[in-house]
């Protein structure tokens, strides 16, 4: 896809958590980006045709034994290269600079002194030192020969340098994070004033380049795996728009679904959207291979498995389709394990798949974040509560019940959740809350109701803030509003006699809990 772009960035990966992030906050300037390994080749890159480079921090030191590297020509092939952190103590590691361990690691906040306005801090010209985040245990003591200081810190003495002549720039600290002012000015400075891209990547233009390619891969009838979630709607109607009726979308009811969810799914699509819609009820086929499984790693894979079969079954149904539309993220993908990152956990359209599956996938979003599916899903002119529909996991209510999932463990769990949705989105924070929800923890405490002891279930309000699910705060929900929520759950749910709130951030906790 990345060559139908007139632009196009490439941010390489040396495992940093923040790559992501890079990539996202080139688009949101209107430039394409992709994300490549460090170990690309030159004939790759090149072939992207690359308007810039971008070399990504790390957890790793550059003068350390195995510590990922690139190859020395990607600094020769006269595109504008710019690292970040450990990017730029591997470009100067490479060109002969020379680069140590600090005396102290330096974290967090840090004031920048500018002492190069262009061109990445020509929005800098006045106003003194400004915030920037740092996050390295080493830095750059000597510049390689060509290199010039473009900005210091008390603690940093190159905190930002270049060689103008070869367009190669670096920065110690990370532009990319909301802690660091003005960071997106600094990298439209490189994108922009080094780069001289244009912001021609919307969109408008994401749906022209993706209908083109996806004509182009797809031939013959289509399945899309529906849901009724804000990305399984979009990729259906981007891939209805370029295969029209060639189209059938499934709707898998697999009994983990939250309270009148199903019914939701199926007058959303079929009646108000007037799309070719199959409901199928596999409830009892999914809880019956789900029975008495406890690890949560097993019931991903499960349900993974068993979505795939159905989607085959009925695939044979539909005049034999080939294909398979899913609404995957990226990041569902880095989740779920990649080359330059570890496993977090499966997720079931992606880590769960069954090896022998027989559709080939089409994943028109798998490079997108949600917030930028959503902007999609507006473009479409998909209706704005789907649009705006909080993330729901594919694997259902099984991942919010802590061991073994049985009818009795669901229906108490559909019923404290709904209780929590109806009072957060009540409370008018159903859009500024990036997903809140119930979870049943496997866990009985003591407590007594109606002046009798009680031993029964306690359930685990989460409710977070995030712009892109790679991270995630826990949302300051109002007290009276908790109170609400705990009062009604061990009131109007049987089984439950206490509740508590989820207070963790990821990282170190994912948002959901399995």
């Amino acid at each position: 896809m990345a060559a139908l772009h007139e632009d196009n960035v490439i941010v390489m990966d040396f495992g940093a958590q923040y790559s992501q992030l890079i990539a996202r906050r080139v688009r949101e300037s209107g430039v394409h980006s992709e994300i490549v390994p460090h170990w690309a080749s030159l004939r790759d890159i090149m072939a992207r045709r690359p308007r810039g480079i971008i070399l990504s921090g790390g957890p790793s030191s550059v003068y350390q034994e195995g510590a990922p590297t690139c190859n020395p020509g990607l600094f020769e092939l006269g595109v504008p290269v710019l690292g970040i952190c450990y990017g730029l103590q591997l470009m100067c590691h490479i060109l002969g600079g020379r680069v140590v361990r600090g005396d102290h690691r330096e974290y967090g906040r840090a004031l920048l002194h500018v002492d190069e306005t262009e061109p990445l801090f020509t929005s800098w010209a006045s106003g003194g030192p400004r915030q920037v985040w740092m996050s390295h245990g080493d830095l750059v003591l000597d510049l390689p020969p060509g290199f010039r200081v473009m900005a210091h810190t008390g603690e940093c003495a190159i905190a930002a340098a270049g060689d103008p002549s070869r367009g190669l720039y670096g920065l110690q600290f990370h532009p990319e994070v909301s802690h660091t002012d003005q960071g997106r000015s600094i990298l439209e400075g490189f994108l922009f004033g080094v780069c001289q891209a244009s912001p021609t990547w919307t969109m408008s233009s994401f749906i022209e380049s993706s209908v083109e390619e996806i004509r182009r891969k797809v031939q013959g009838p289509v399945i899309s795996a529906l849901s009724g979630g804000v990305d399984s709607s979009v990729s259906t109607v981007l891939v209805h728009r370029a295969v029209g009726e060639n189209l059938t979308s499934i709707f898998v009811d697999h009994g983990l679904l939250r309270k009148g969810e199903s019914s939701q799914v199926i007058q959303t699509f079929r009646e108000r959207l007037g799309m070719r819609l199959v409901h199928v009820d596999a409830r009892e086929r999914f809880l019956r291979r789900l029975e008495g499984v406890t690890d949560p790693e097993a019931k991903r894979k499960i349900i993974g498995e068993q979505f795939i079969r159905v989607f085959e079954e009925e695939a044979r149904k539909t005049g034999g389709a080939r294909y398979l539309v899913q609404g995957t993220l990226y990041p569902d993908v880095i989740e779920s394990g990649t080359a330059t990152a570890a496993l977090i956990k499966s997720h079931h359209n992606v880590g769960g798949l069954p090896e022998d599956m027989e559709l080939e996938l089409v994943e028109p979003l798998r490079d997108l974040f949600k917030d930028e599916v959503r902007a999609l899903g507006t473009e479409l002119g998909l209706p704005a509560e789907i649009v705006w529909r909080q993330p729901f996991p594919g694997p259902g209510l099984a991942v919010r019940i802590i061991g073994s999932v049985t009818p009795e463990s669901l229906e108490l769990v559909r019923a404290a959740d709904a209780i929590v949705q109806e009072e957060i989105t009540g409370a008018g924070l159903g859009k500024t809350t990036w997903q809140f929800f119930a979870v049943l923890t496997g866990l009985k405490s003591v407590g007594v109701m109606g002046d009798d002891r009680t031993y029964a279930n306690t359930v685990a309000v989460r409710a977070v803030t995030s712009e892109d699910a790679m991270t995630a705060d826990w949302a300051r929900l109002p007290l009276d509003l908790l109170g609400r929520i705990s009062s009604r759950i061990v009131g109007e749910v049987p089984g439950v006699n206490r509740v508590v709130y989820d207070i963790t951030s990821k990282p170190p906790a994912t948002i959901e809990w399995e």
